[in-house]
């Protein structure tokens, strides 16, 4: 069993094990709204039951931050005990759930990894409630608001505010027990101008929670954003300068270490950029 631990009035953030993924529970009048339902059916219905040890009432809506399977693979473990449970998502993020989410779960079967089989038994249950831009979710004697601040870990990313509470919830737009994943369906260019866009929502006293780790302040995401600008600025000198792909991860100057994510980063953004100012391998 995972605590929900109340970070701020009537908001409580629970950080499961695998994955060390936070699932958060916005309370109000009218029930629980609960962001993100972890990484499978079987993971879903404990943050189900946890919900009910947690006593703060009925859960009225569900939100996914993003596609990915840590944040969304439990939804079906909520509609199980609603069918009719609205589940709340970016446009770009359900579709690429639809497009996608059955190919994560082969993915799964054919790693080896340990959750495979509860991978296998989870239904993906795509978000029935879409928006382009901004949604808002009223729980009685609270509104709850959904950003979407741009491109950046994927092309669907939102936030959470609680605006009486001064709580944004980040998703994986910035995270703090790693580095923020750069995959290869971020947009390694535009992020740091998605984090401008939540850093114009909070202040100095806002409680920040990411995907994955501990609750954040102003500061971290100032960190976080300005490193991912660097890596941005990096890539389009690289490919700008005429640096081939397959040399710029050892050529660049990278404020974290030459992971997959900065590999990532330099394949996604010579991809993005126009061929006028990049150069591609040859074939």
């Amino acid at each position: 069993m995972t605590d929900f631990v109340e970070v701020a009035e009537r908001v409580w953030v629970a950080r499961y094990e695998w994955a060390d993924a936070n699932v958060t529970a916005i309370g109000g009048t009218r029930g629980l709204v609960v962001v993100d339902t972890h990484g499978s059916t079987a993971a879903g219905r404990v943050v189900v039951d946890d919900l009910r040890r947690l006593g703060a009432g009925p859960v009225t809506a569900v939100v996914n931050t993003h596609w990915h399977w840590d944040h969304a693979f439990g939804n079906a473990a909520f509609r199980e005990q609603d069918p009719d449970l609205p589940i709340h998502a970016h446009e770009d993020a359900a579709r690429m759930l639809a497009d996608e989410g059955e190919y994560m779960k082969q993915r799964f079967a054919e790693s080896g990894d340990s959750h495979r089989a509860e991978l296998a038994a989870t239904e993906v249950v795509i978000p029935d409630h879409t928006f382009s831009s901004t949604r808002s979710l009223d729980l009685g004697d609270r509104l709850v608001e959904l950003v979407f601040p741009g491109r950046g870990h994927t092309d669907g990313d939102l936030l959470v505010r609680v605006p009486d509470v001064d709580v944004v919830l980040g998703g994986d737009l910035i995270e703090e027990s790693a580095k923020p994943w750069i995959g290869m369906d971020s947009w390694p260019l535009e992020w740091h101008a998605s984090l401008d866009v939540m850093l114009s929502l909070v202040t100095p006293r806002t409680t920040l929670v990411p995907g994955h780790g501990v609750v954040v302040d102003r500061a971290f995401v100032e960190i976080q954003r300005d490193e991912l600008a660097v890596i941005g600025e990096t890539v389009r000198r690289l490919a700008g300068g005429g640096v081939p792909l397959e040399r710029a991860v050892a050529e660049g100057d990278w404020p974290w270490e030459a992971d997959d994510r900065i590999a990532n980063a330099c394949r996604r953004g010579y991809e993005h950029l126009p061929p006028a100012v990049r150069t591609l391998p040859m074939a």
